[in-house]
């Protein structure tokens, strides 16, 4: 467990470092404030650039709804030196041009469309296109986006930087990408083995979440469409598909990380229809896009909505039912869940779009994945402790089971179970209190339970290593050792004589023994008639003393 914890740390300090990173991480270069205007038939970018008033700079582009579009920038003024770069955020769309006024009245085109979208796609789901250089200076830029969905907007965060700082960014994105990576594999690896070794139903669904969530983290990354020749429209559908998959693995690690009855009654089948709703919806905009996007894309938001809305009622059962594991899946899931509210809120155009925003899943994927981990761990520590405890009541019962409850001792049936197969002759010592009933008469049953106590306690400090001592029932004790050791039956005589006795009444007891084989049970039942006989010749012949019968011999 102390591997386990230190691990966890690191992979929190790690975590750490990732956050706090991420705000500082904005793209680097200069804001461009656009204006939007629908397509038009006969429209050209030299037309366009010249007659701009029919541009809104105003109102915000998903008023517009769906279809072609004219993005025009506001006039660039001075810019980094360099190499200059055009980047803005990945949207769906069938394709983009982006038009280039040089000072010189000069325009250049670049672009793509979404087949070839992965060229100019860049980690962080962000496009970026090289400026052509020309001797005079870019001074405007116009996007002409085809088939815009539109949802959260036509070009967003369009920024104007030099090729080398985009460069140091997206080395310093992959560093990022690289180490929430390297954090998930860990986290599977170190999961499955405890799985592998505990077979808790809550690890491989938390295996699950966390293989979806590297998979959406490697698909909206954009490292998918660099490295494939994937459709970007394409992407976005798997991007939806594996955070709905994410998702559903997320109610099912709840499901099986908290006490069954947090999820009794109601709220078993609501959070079914949830993860299936989050499921069917995201698939429905995986297969139907660009029809019915609009509202497929808010019944996907309404989903995510009721997810979150389960966790609250997840949590308020689990505090009603005084769960052991509230308060660790309240830390674990408290700052993911406030993380996913925000991007939910954007999607729905409550809050504007922006960079940190966009970027705010990868932040609220690395929180879920590794503060689910401390989750983990600390289910894991509870079964750590109701192993320990289970074991150690297990041991008392059996202690129970096999000892008498008066005196300690073994009783009669631990006693024949260890006895019984010993190799070699035995010597059994059979010893009764001599007239306990009378002692029992005297000084009342308590009294007598003391003087039973007090014998057993004589018994076993005479006993040799290796002796079995017992209690038979009553007044009667049993010693077990072997015939080689050489034990003489009077020093138990003699240390019972000695034990001071409740108002120091006399006891005495007899002794009865007998030496031979004890293989089978046979051979318990003539060993044990052999001492007893002998015990009764004790008693026979005044009490308080030991009798010694002849050796049994086992028969070949």
């Amino acid at each position: 467990m102390n591997i386990a914890l230190s691990r966890l740390f690191a992979l929190l300090g790690a975590l750490t470092l990732f956050a706090c990173a991420m705000p500082a991480m904005a793209i680097p270069g200069k804001p461009v404030a656009t204006c939007v205007t629908r397509a038009r038939p006969g429209d050209t970018p030299a037309r366009l650039f010249a007659h701009t008033a029919r541009f809104d700079c105003k109102g915000p582009q998903n008023a517009y709804g769906s279809g072609d579009f004219w993005v025009l920038s506001q006039k660039l003024g001075p810019l980094p030196k360099g190499m200059a770069t055009v980047r803005f955020a990945s949207t769906w769309q069938h394709g983009v041009a982006l038009y280039i006024l040089y000072a010189d009245g000069h325009i250049r085109r670049t672009g793509f469309d979404s087949r070839t979208a992965g060229r100019a796609l860049m980690l962080g789901a962000t496009f970026q296109l090289i400026v052509p250089q020309r001797q005079a200076p870019p001074s405007r830029l116009l996007w002409h986006v085809r088939g815009s969905l539109n949802l959260r907007g036509i070009v967003n965060g369009p920024l104007v930087g030099n090729y080398t700082d985009s460069a140091r960014y997206e080395l310093a994105m992959a560093a990022l990408y690289a180490a929430f990576a390297g954090m998930c594999i860990a986290l599977l690896i170190y999961n499955l083995a405890l799985w592998a070794a505990l077979r808790q139903a809550f690890q491989p669904a938390y295996c699950l979440m966390v293989l979806c969530l590297l998979g959406y983290a490697f698909s909206s990354s954009g490292l998918l469409g660099q490295i494939t020749a994937i459709d970007n429209n394409d992407r976005m559908r798997l991007n939806y598909l594996l955070l709905a998959a994410a998702a559903t693995a997320a109610v099912t690690f709840a499901r099986t990380f908290f006490e069954r009855r947090v999820f009794d009654g109601w709220l078993r089948p609501a959070s079914t229809a949830v993860a299936l709703g989050v499921l069917a919806t995201a698939s429905a905009f995986a297969l139907l896009s660009p029809r019915f996007a609009v509202a497929i894309n808010l019944a996907v938001n309404l989903s995510y909505l009721l997810l979150i809305g389960l966790v609250g009622a997840v949590l308020w059962r689990a505090w009603r039912v005084r769960s052991n594991h509230l308060w660790i899946f309240a830390i674990a899931w408290g700052a993911p869940v406030a993380l996913c509210s925000v991007r939910v809120l954007a999607a729905m155009n409550v809050i504007g779009w922006h960079w940190w925003i966009d970027q705010s899943t990868l932040l609220a994927m690395a929180l879920e994945a590794s503060l689910s981990s401390f989750g983990v761990a600390y289910r894991i520590r509870l079964l750590s402790v109701e192993r320990d405890v289970a074991r150690e009541q297990e041991i008392a019962a059996r202690l129970l089971a096999a000892t008498d409850p008066l005196t300690g001792l073994l009783n009669r049936r631990a006693f024949l179970e260890q006895a019984i197969g010993r190799e070699g002759d035995q010597q059994l010592v059979i010893a009764d209190i001599d007239h306990f009933k009378a002692v029992n008469e005297t000084i009342g049953h308590d009294g007598g339970d003391e003087v039973l106590r007090r014998v057993a306690r004589a018994l076993v400090r005479v006993a040799p290593p290796g002796a079995l001592v017992a209690r038979f029932g009553g007044e009667e004790f049993a010693l077990l050792v072997p015939a080689a050791s050489g034990f003489d039956a009077d020093r138990a005589l003699d240390a019972m004589r000695a034990e001071r006795m409740p108002f120091d009444l006399t006891v005495t007891a007899s002794i009865g023994t007998c030496n031979g084989p004890l293989a089978r049970e046979t051979d318990w039942k003539a060993l044990y008639r052999c001492a007893d006989r002998a015990l009764f010749e004790a008693k026979a012949a005044g009490r308080d003393r030991v009798r010694d019968a002849a050796p049994l011999y086992s028969v070949a």
